[in-house]
């Protein structure tokens, strides 16, 4: 069964659009980077879902390295007319990239925690120079806005002391810790950092309109088998009827959001946000630590958690934030509230997937 044709996900999507009104993009080419990864490719159906239940039509104009992967994971809505695959590596030029497009939402980049230990050369360059190849296209063609997709990993580690007033609350849009610059890791945090910057820096010194969300660890049905992050490694096994093997023991805590509330925020910043600010992703009722993450995933599928201890290869992939939750009230303020709390959207998770993956 096709993801985006599976009843549930599409209930979840059509609960976030009761609250969000598209009819602003109706009638423009949205560019989405990035569309077969976990935010991007949700980002894409809810824009599917909105044009199958509407007269008019948004464009969608879904980019990725691999065209054919674009085409198979959005069927058998790929040969709508309003529906568009187009090559795009961060990589690379973008000079084919057709000068029509009215909104982007930039996606695409390594945000596997293997891959960026692995290549972190290729991951600051592809956050920087990716978006600095679109910036210079919105720019020279005009493009009404472009949303860029940044990370909670810009807000770095706090002191963790017992003198740090913040050390328990969750990080504002203007509160930031330290990033250890000589650590390869930080190539994510660092270059997701330098673009927020290259963006405000665009609007200043040529006018171009961006804006800016930080999602902290979006989960949901959307994320590949491939996808090494807990979340989804966790979620294909216990869908699998597999248990968790968790790492530590699980206290770091995070922001962690469904992937439809994720959506729902990013349109609602792309529509009614301010020009050149960040906004946080987070819904409060789905702020808990990681070993909460594996209990409730593993209550829905009815397996047992198992424990073990991390080579040196996964130490070093591990987000070194001992507290990464993010206060959301400039989103909020925006109108926007999340919908599906921990529970609710970790055992849609699982039920998607087990309906929709291969035995």
């Amino acid at each position: 069964m096709s993801l985006s044709n599976d009843k549930l996900w599409q209930e979840d999507i059509d609960k976030i659009l009761s609250d969000i009104d598209l009819s602003s993009l109706a009638g423009h080419k949205v560019m989405v980077t990035g569309c077969t990864g976990l935010i991007c490719s949700a980002v894409v159906d809810t824009l599917i879902r909105w044009n199958c239940t509407h007269d008019e039509k948004i464009r969608i104009h879904a980019v990725a390295r691999n065209v054919e992967a674009v085409k198979e994971r959005f069927e058998p809505y790929s040969g709508e007319p309003w529906f568009e695959a187009d090559q795009y590596d961060a990589m690379k030029s973008i000079n084919t990239l057709k000068p029509d497009c009215d909104y982007i939402i930039h996606g695409a980049g390594n945000a596997s925690p293997s891959n960026i230990v692995r290549e972190p050369v290729e991951t600051m360059i592809a956050n920087i120079y990716g978006l600095k190849n679109l910036l210079d296209y919105s720019r020279k063609n005009g493009t009404k806005r472009l949303l860029y997709i940044s990370s909670s990993e810009v807000y770095g580690r706090r002191s963790g002391t017992a003198d740090d007033e913040r050390a328990d609350k969750p990080f504002t849009t203007n509160d930031y810790g330290f990033i250890d610059i000589l650590d390869p890791r930080s190539s994510y945090s660092s270059s997701k950092r330098a673009g927020e910057t290259l963006c405000v820096s665009y609007a200043d010194e040529y006018g171009v309109d961006s804006v800016i969300v930080r999602p902290g660890h979006v989960y949901g049905p959307t994320a590949k088998e491939s996808d090494n992050r807990v979340s989804s490694v966790w979620a294909y096994a216990v869908a699998r009827g597999q248990d968790i093997v968790m790492k530590s023991g699980g206290a770091q805590i995070r922001s962690y959001c469904y992937a439809a509330d994720a959506v729902s925020a990013i349109l609602k910043v792309l529509i009614d946000g301010q020009m050149s600010h960040a906004y946080n992703i987070s819904n409060s009722a789905s702020v808990i630590n990681i070993k909460e993450l594996a209990e409730l995933m593993a209550g829905a599928g009815g397996v047992k958690i198992k424990y073990d201890l991390p080579n040196e290869a996964e130490k070093k992939g591990f987000n070194p934030m001992p507290n990464s939750s993010l206060d959301a009230k400039e989103l909020m303020g925006l109108g926007w509230e999340g919908k599906f709390d921990a529970k609710e959207g970790i055992e849609h998770t699982i039920r998607i997937l087990q309906e929709i993956i291969e035995p």
